[in-house]
């Protein structure tokens, strides 16, 4: 096994590839994706305005803006963990199915297959959840956008109805479909697009935004105001508020094993695929607090910004503090749009990249028969060498999930939660395997931690389980059908079937990642 011989008549194997096949799998997917393409799609799926737009305005109001900005912090600290213990695994496991491949050969023989099953189908649900968020928060800024440039709230503007916004949610869930089944080079291309787009644009809205405000509010207010919005979320304890206010910052952090589900489409994978991972958790930790502090800066007055009379209908909280900074300087909304439009054009890569991520993984879980008719999900585009039927049925399964905006209002509140869940509870299935394996079963890749894997690995399992935890509580008081998180409900019923399932039938058959060629020798994996 040397890797440093140089072939004189042959191209050296990448490394990547060398991997996957002592894992026992062969190399199918075009393996030409280079760092910087990786750590655009990794960026382009956790994204700078995509987690913190939506639920910045319900996070500000549990318990004002100190909790807010430092719940960032705070959470951004225990994100290095879980960012750290999955880098490390992939460095091992440099394959598509990433999570539940790692699940599968970290447990062992045993509970193998079913470690496997359960966290292919957490991540699986999370990620298509994922598109439905993105879908869904993309449709709420674009209302925004064509009630500003109709008017205003005030002046007749046009607010979308729910039957428009669910034709918006829907037509963007058809053009990432439609997107990722060209070449991958094209996703990739725009990815590099993407990165240039929230770099650019975050650090213009970031520096322009308090510049912009005539009234900008003091360090004092931003870095230790306090404020509870009892009349409005009914949460009267303040544990219970700060908890709340963390969601945000918990939503927004997370996607950054996009990398990992690429890694057999990308150049020496054990090495890169771990650094994509960690730069993007840096990255954007960086520049997501910077754009909380540039909108709670600007805020210009706490109450009317969830006055459902204001120019923004009370609808989007961003949206109106962007109007008051623009229109109080220059008397008109072109500034707000045109910003608007910019964060905007983040949950549209961001959709783009969770689609190209979640059909990865149906298609390397059904490459591993564990869907129903996986025979048709695991099909590769002989020509484009992209899973096409994969991403048509994520998209599916998408826009069924957003037909209730019709009758019910807190859709958001229960795909956001379903996605967190299933998303990050994913990454603690592998992450709990490697903490309690025996270390001599375990093959290091570049990236190692040694002795400090178990306190690494302990740390993520616990903020892992925290974060699912807390995403399953009611946000609004008192309970009512209209502020009711039914999230619990969707996962126990979907989670249910699934286990029903393994129990039934799927333990009997299904044995985890299949390998597709013969391998040699007693290495270990």
């Amino acid at each position: 096994m040397e890797h440093n011989q140089q072939p004189t008549q042959f191209q050296e194997m990448d490394s990547g590839e060398k991997r996957l096949n002592e894992l026992g799998y062969k190399q199918e997917l075009r393996r030409e994706m280079t760092l910087f393409k990786t750590l655009a799609i990794s960026f382009s799926t956790m994204t700078l305005f995509t987690g913190i737009t939506p639920l910045y305005g319900s996070s500000l109001q549990y318990a004002g803006p100190a909790s807010l900005v430092w719940g960032w912090v705070v959470v951004s600290f225990f994100t290095c963990f879980v960012g750290v213990a999955m880098a490390e695994i992939c460095s091992s496991f440099p394959t598509t199915g990433s999570l539940y491949f790692w699940a599968a050969h970290l447990a062992g023989p045993k509970w193998g297959p079913f470690s496997s099953w359960c966290c292919a189908w957490l991540e699986t649900i999370g990620l298509i959840a994922g598109i439905g968020t993105q879908a869904y928060a993309g449709s709420q800024t674009l209302q925004s956008i064509i009630l500003l440039s109709t008017g205003t709230n005030k002046d007749g503007g046009y607010f979308a109805p729910k039957w428009l916004f669910l034709c918006m949610y829907v037509s963007l869930t058809l053009i990432w479909a439609v997107l990722n089944t060209f070449a991958l080079e094209v996703i990739a291309f725009i990815d590099i697009i993407s990165i240039w787009w929230q770099v650019i644009g975050g650090l213009v809205i970031v520096i322009m935004l308090p510049l912009v405000a005539m009234t900008r509010k003091s360090a004092a207010y931003v870095f230790t105001s306090f404020e509870m919005g009892v009349d409005s979320t009914g949460v009267s304890s303040k544990p219970y508020a700060v908890i709340l206010s963390f969601l945000v910052s918990q939503y927004s952090l997370y996607g950054y094993d996009a990398a990992a589900h690429l890694t057999e489409e990308t150049k020496g994978a054990d090495k890169n695929g771990p650094i994509s991972i960690l730069s993007s958790i840096g990255i954007i930790a960086v520049f997501g607090w910077a754009y909380i502090l540039a909108l709670t800066f600007s805020i210009k007055d706490f109450s009317y910004l969830y006055d459902p009379s204001n120019e923004t209908a009370g609808a989007f909280v961003p949206a109106q503090i962007l109007y008051d900074a623009f229109h109080g300087r220059y008397h008109n909304s072109a500034g707000a749009i045109v910003l608007l439009f910019v964060i905007w054009g983040s949950f549209f890569f961001g959709g783009l990249s969770i689609t190209t991520s979640a059909a990865r993984v149906v298609y390397a879980l059904s490459r591993d028969k564990g869907i129903p008719y996986s025979s048709i999900w695991r099909q590769v585009h002989p020509k484009r060498k992209v899973p096409s039927n994969a991403v048509w049925l994520c998209a599916a399964i998408c826009i069924v999930m957003g037909l209730p905006i019709l009758e019910v209002n807190v859709v958001f509140t229960a795909i956001t939660s379903i996605c967190t869940i299933g998303w990050v509870g994913g990454y603690a299935v592998p992450i709990f395997a490697r903490m309690v394996m025996p270390e001599k079963n375990f093959k290091p890749g570049p990236f190692y931690l040694g002795r400090a894997r178990r306190p690494v690995c302990l740390v993520a399992f616990v903020w892992i389980c925290y974060t699912c935890s807390v995403f399953l509580l009611p946000t609004y008081y008192p309970i009512t059908w209209d502020t009711f998180n039914y999230a619990p409900v969707a996962l126990g019923v979907g989670l249910s079937l699934v286990m029903v399932w393994w129990w039934v039938d799927a333990r009997k058959w299904f044995k985890g990642p299949v390998r597709n060629i013969e391998i040699s020798g007693n290495g270990k994996v």
